[in-house]
């Protein structure tokens, strides 16, 4: 029997695209489900030949906009996945979603087929920068869906955005009070990024400099009620992603769908899987353990000391670099100083 495997299901498909958006995915308001769901369970039987019957810990419907999909659709998939692979008692399952995009009763039929983490893009609180990122939703429709959640006893998260060109470490500071007041314990903080090719690349706006970037970071770390876990999430300490953290601690696991990505493991190697399913490729020891320190590196705990990460790691620096890495029992992690300069302190930390 190979090892447990992780689910990433990529739903490509949004109401439209935002003006931030880089990722794989495209406005399609009326998307053929059918097609999407045999693709995808395509797929899943192509990896059960692979990997055999495998453990699935975790299921992630990322997107795009998951809460698009039809609720038929969502139904063959997870019975697929049921019937090729032996999913954990314990299997947390997300779907990512637009507020917008879903009501109360279509949350329902999601969480009756196994739905029991909701991920919300809320984004922002105030209706005049969501109307700037170029958002569908406005600040009531996210609030209905979060206590729609929350009234179903799911596991919440919500996603925000700052940074934005007007924002300094006031507004990050008004910004936490305002998640505080919502009583989530669970919550990603982006700082927004220029991306080429996106309708905000193309603009030439003013963005906020590096310094107070970094300042607003550190604003959010001293004003958010919940705790830091890695670079971009805050959660209690129960309401971490399992999904993500798995990923993180460098466990194996499988994209499914065209901007899906994974790293498989079986015959004891490992294999970059990327876009086109059919498509993987050997990854040699060294660039895969590489991988686990930078993934490992971006949350509080730290990566995890095993044989393969020492082997990669340059003590020397660590012990001239106290203020910026530490070692604890079996993790190294960065300091709050060190987190700041992550970018730049992984180039050293590595042989």
């Amino acid at each position: 029997m190979n090892n447990p495997h992780n689910l990433y299901i990529h739903v490509p498909f949004c109401m439209s695209k935002c003006n931030y958006c880089a990722f794989y995915s495209f406005a399609c308001s009326n998307p053929d489900w059918q097609k999407y769901a045999d693709d995808i369970c395509s797929e899943l039987k192509f990896w059960a030949d692979k990997l055999g019957r495998i453990e699935i810990p975790t299921i992630f419907f990322g997107g795009g906009t998951p809460s698009l999909m039809s609720i038929d659709a969502f139904e063959q998939i997870i019975k697929c996945i049921k019937d090729n692979f032996n999913i954990s008692p314990k299997c947390e399952i997300t779907l990512e979603s637009n507020p917008g995009t879903i009501d109360k009763n279509k949350l329902a039929d999601f969480v009756s087929n196994g739905v029991n983490r909701l991920s919300v893009g809320v984004q922002s609180l105030k209706e005049e920068e969501l109307i700037f990122l170029g958002r569908r939703h406005n600040v009531k429709q996210s609030l209905d869906l979060l206590n729609a959640a929350t009234q179903m006893n799911l596991r919440l998260s919500a996603d925000f955005i700052y940074g934005f060109p007007n924002h300094n470490v006031e507004s990050v500071v008004e910004l936490c009070g305002q998640i505080n007041k919502l009583g989530l314990e669970h919550v990603s903080m982006y700082e927004l990024t220029i991306e080429e090719n996106t309708p905000f690349g193309k603009m030439n706006l003013k963005m906020p400099d590096n310094d107070t970037m970094a300042k607003m970071y550190e604003a959010i770390g001293e004003n958010l009620f919940l705790p830091r876990y890695e670079v971009s999430n805050y959660a209690k300490p129960n309401e971490h992603c399992i999904h993500n953290e798995n990923v993180w601690a460098g466990q194996a696991y499988i994209g499914i769908g065209r901007g899906g990505a994974g790293r498989v493991y079986f015959d004891n190697i490992w294999y970059e899987q990327r876009g086109n399913y059919e498509l993987f490729e050997k990854m040699n020891d060294d660039t895969r353990t590489t991988e686990k320190i930078l993934t490992g590196m971006r949350t509080i705990r730290g990566v995890e000391l095993t044989d393969d990460v020492k082997k990669m790691l340059n003590f020397d620096w660590i012990k001239t670099h106290k203020d910026l890495v530490e070692i604890d029992k079996k993790y190294l992690h960065t300091t709050p100083q060190g987190l700041l300069i992550l970018d730049d302190l992984i180039l050293d930390l590595i042989k």
